[in-house]
């Protein structure tokens, strides 16, 4: 059993998870259903038929999983250089977690999101080299996921120098064909296909985000974490 002293030490909120670090292991994090967004209270607010599926049906953790084990299957070795590892199931003193791979900066912080990174520095040189890699590898695998959004995606530096360089990008959350008959999985080419569209989207919400930026808009609701909670 895993303990947590309270909701609030987690360091990240998603929509539906809280993420917090591993108490026996700072390079391990623990994703755990918000108590508000439990399967159970999902399932809840579902009209005929939908309350009749199963409670796996609305657990991000088991879902995950699984997608994490069919990318390991079809894609192999080489889909972790864009996707942290996955440890399997953990049980905490707030409900079943799954276990992931923490991904952190050379000096100890949590990595900050790819959103959190354009909206402080914008497109910088080291950013769109980066960019270009991770995403010509993500069409070249053609790695399941649903839209890649920027505050899925986390940016792991190099901070021992004295201009702290970027190392690689990484999809936190997001992964799995959303398709009610994801055929994708079993068409190579397919899976190609669609993920260059998806890395096509990612360049034009860097881009707008980087106009809002500049025109005085609003930051939104995920994606950032401050000193402290990097720190973690």
């Amino acid at each position: 059993m895993i303990e947590f002293t309270s909701l609030e030490s987690a360091f990240s909120s998603g929509g539906n998870r809280l993420c917090f670090v591993d108490p026996n292991d700072e390079l391990r994090c623990i994703k755990i259903a918000r108590p508000e967004r439990a399967p159970e209270k999902k399932r809840a607010e579902k009209s005929f038929p939908g309350n009749l599926r199963p409670l796996s049906y609305f657990d991000e953790n088991i879902s995950d999983l699984s997608v994490y084990r069919r990318i390991d299957k079809l894609v192999g070795s080489k889909a972790y250089e864009l996707m942290p590892k996955c440890y399997g199931n953990v049980e905490t003193n707030f409900g079943p977690g799954l276990a992931f791979e923490m991904i952190k900066d050379t000096d100890g912080q949590i990595s900050m999101t790819l959103k959190q990174y354009v909206w402080l520095y914008g497109l910088t040189d080291p950013l769109a080299a980066t960019l270009n890699t991770f995403l010509a590898l993500w069409q070249s695998l053609g790695m399941p996921s649903r839209n890649l959004l920027l505050h899925n995606i986390v940016v792991q530096q190099d901070s021992n120098k004295a201009e702290p360089t970027i190392m690689r990008l990484v999809v936190i959350d997001g992964l799995g064909w959303p398709d009610i008959m994801p055929l994708a999985y079993y068409f190579r080419p397919l899976a190609r296909y669609k993920a260059r569209r998806k890395a096509a989207r990612l360049h034009h919400a860097v881009e707008q985000l980087i106009n809002k930026q500049a025109t005085g808009g609003e930051w939104g609701l995920r994606g950032w974490m401050d000193d402290e909670q990097r720190k973690k």
